[in-house]
Parts: C-alpha cells; structure tokens; sequence
C-alpha cells in the first residue's frame, strides 16, 4: 500500500456513529423517513436564535466584503478574541487573555491542535473520564500519544480513586467532557474540586504541569443549575469550546482555544498551540463566522425544547423498565442494555427501526446513547416501537 495505513483505516471504516447514520439515510428512502427513529447523530434540531439570521444578513450586507471574506490573523480576529473574553468574564468572573485564545473550525479542531501542542513523546499518555466521545482516541494517537479512560463511578460519575490511579509520570493532559457526550451527565462542583485536587497534588509529586483540557462544546445545554468554570478550579487549564450546539451551527465548523493566563508558561504553551494550528493547516478559521460570534457569542438556542424531550423520553423510557443515567445537560440519554450487550440490543432495536448507537466505542461497554436532539413529534412517534422493544426484554406490561 503506497498510501498512509493508518489513515486508510479511518477512512475506510467511519465511526460507529457516522456508520448508522448512513444507515438511517438508506431506511428513509426505503420505507419513508417518518417511519424511521433516528437517534444515532448530535445533529442539533433546534434552530439557531433569530438573532444569527439577522447579525449574518447584516455582515453580508456590509460595505466591507473584501474584509468579510477575506483573511484574519493566524490565530483569529483581534477583536473577535476581545469580545469573546469580555463575555466570558462577565458571565463566569474570569478572566482570559485575548492573545492567548485562539479561533478553531470548532471543538474538534480545538482539541486536535491542542493535543499536537502539547504531545512530545510516544510515551506520552492522555487521560479522560469513561464514558468519552470515542474521536478522543482518533485525535490523541495521532498526536502519537496514548489514551488512558478512567472507568466512571456509580451513576457514570466521575471515579476519584482511579483518576488517581491513572495518572503516571507520563500523564501529559487530562480530558474533560462536562456536559458529558455520551451521557448526559453533568460533574457536579464537588467533583471538579476533586479533579483539580489530585492534578495539583499530581503535578507537585512529578515536578510538572498536567494540563487540564476542558472539552466545552455543550456548556450552554445545562438544564439544573449553572455550567461551571474550570480555569478557576485548576490554573493549568486550557479551554476547547465550539458554537455547534450553543447556536445550533454544528455545519459552520467554529469555536476557540483559551489557554489560562495562570497556565505554568501560558505564553510558551500558547505558541505550541499556534505552532500546531499552523502544522495541521488550521490557521484563520473561517472569518464570516469568527465576525458572527463576535455579535452572537452570548446566546443559546431554545434549549428548553431540549429539556422537554429529555423530560419525557427518560421519563417513558424508565416507566418501560429501561435503566438510564440521568442527563443533567446535553442532549444525550445513555442507556443500558437489558441483555448487557450493546451491539445486539442496537441491532434489535433496528428491527424497530430504532436507531441507538451501542457503547463499547466510548469506552464504557453495556449502554446505547440515544441523542434526544429530534423533534418532539419523533419521540412522541417513537413510544410504540420502544414498547415493542421493551416487550421483547421485560415481557408485556400489566
């Protein structure tokens, strides 16, 4: 093979999640996509705030289109980054650096570059907590580190005594996902304290900064309580966020970088991170889109439609005698399989033309993600085919 083996792997085989999506195509053209109960893609329903419409027409409507169209610095807009920090300080109290930031074609493109900032050695080795968006593997060995999951606790929180226990003197960063993809959960403050804790004190005993990556791309879809600031709890933290689901525009492709200026040689880091945008061709992210989140940064789409199909399909489901984590945030319902088996429970679930898609690729084997982010009219169609599925495991209910 003349080619890279390794990216032919990934190219010849998408991911689970990619691989039933294109399922779920081919069924609607079959037998009519309203037949067809497509839980399988983070593919936000909900439209973006009005207000994205309006602020696009008027940037496209500008006198300055060689501008609008044309490059912005490496790293992204001076003044995007300015805006962008200004109103993360109002609303979480701290403050980032605009030089410091630095603008992606979103969350995935955020935690690529940062991983090949801060990869240095085969050896090196990136933790994260279990269950985790599988592309975390993808993305840490082609750094050409190793991924190390941290098995979750009760509830699929977060386990403290084996993040302990995973992290080694090869530990180079840590992953963090809350809202969590695929569950649903939302780490409470207590555990993020703890977290930082065992870093802080992990990091004094090797004698170096592990840094903590906070994967943030829905931290505007937190329906109890507030979302939370983890440059605060842990200074060698560093940011990756993305507008895909906050403004429902997953196809725009933006987000950003933020490294803490507390971060031990914040400004060394930040060069890595530039220096990794530049080597994997992600420098100037798309500017129509940088000059949008200037003006839309602060908003959410309606989130409460979220909330309402959480509401009931976690309620139905666990009426039918389905087990299931309780999503706090996101738009995803993690759900065991009653036989313990994920492939097959997603497999009979397809006989129903139910489509889930089985965990083992997120690290934490034995559930089914059901991403919840549909119409509400889908789920409400979707109750009879997961009777009928729930009948097949518990039996007919009285």
């Amino acid at each position: 093979m003349i080619c890279n083996e390794k990216m032919y792997a990934l190219g010849a085989k998408r991911s689970v999640i990619r691989e039933l999506f294109e399922y779920g195509k081919q069924r609607k053209a079959a037998v009519g996509e309203e037949n067809v109960f497509d839980f399988s893609l983070g593919n936000p329903s909900v439209p973006p705030p009005k207000e994205v419409k309006e602020a696009l027409l008027r940037l496209l409507d500008g006198e300055n289109e060689t501008a609008l169209h044309g490059y912005t610095s490496a790293q992204g807009d001076k003044g995007v980054r300015e805006t962008i920090a200004k109103n993360y300080e109002k609303a979480f109290g701290f403050a980032f650096d605009p030089d410091l930031m630095y603008m992606t074609c979103g969350a995935a493109a955020s935690l690529t570059i940062t991983l090949n900032a801060i990869v240095s050695s085969e050896k090196d080795e990136i933790v994260t907590f279990a269950p985790f968006f599988p592309e975390y593997r993808v993305f840490t060995e082609k750094a050409g580190a190793k991924l190390v999951a941290v098995p979750p606790a009760e509830g699929l929180d977060v386990n403290e005594e084996a993040f302990r226990l995973s992290l080694t003197e090869n530990t180079r960063a840590v992953i963090i996902n809350s809202p969590n993809n695929p569950s649903g959960v939302v780490y409470k403050e207590e555990k993020i304290r703890k977290v930082a804790e065992i870093l802080k004190e992990t990091s004094e005993k090797f004698g170096r900064p592990i840094y903590l990556i906070s994967d943030e791309p829905y931290r505007a879809l937190v329906f109890e309580g507030k979302p939370l600031c983890l440059p605060s709890f842990y200074r060698d933290t560093i940011v990756c966020y993305s507008y895909s689901k906050a403004l429902s525009l997953p196809g725009e492709r933006i987000g950003y970088i933020a490294v803490s200026p507390l971060a031990f040689e914040a400004k060394d880091l930040y060069l890595a991170i530039c220096g990794a945008g530049r080597a994997l061709g992600y420098v100037c992210a798309p500017s129509l889109f940088q000059y949008l989140v200037r003006e839309c940064d602060t908003m959410t789409s309606d989130i409460e439609i979220y909330r309402a199909n959480r509401d009931k399909l976690f309620g139905r489901l666990t009426e039918m005698g389905f087990s299931c984590a309780y999503p706090s945030g996101a738009f995803y319902l993690f759900m065991k399989a009653p036989s313990g088996d994920a492939n097959e429970f997603s497999e009979e679930a397809k006989k129903f033309d139910i489509l889930v898609v089985p965990s083992d690729s997120f690290g934490c084997e034995g559930y089914v993600r059901i991403a919840y982010c549909v119409s509400p009219d889908m789920i409400e169609r979707s109750m009879p085919a997961f009777e009928k599925l729930a009948e097949k495991y518990f039996g007919k209910r009285k």
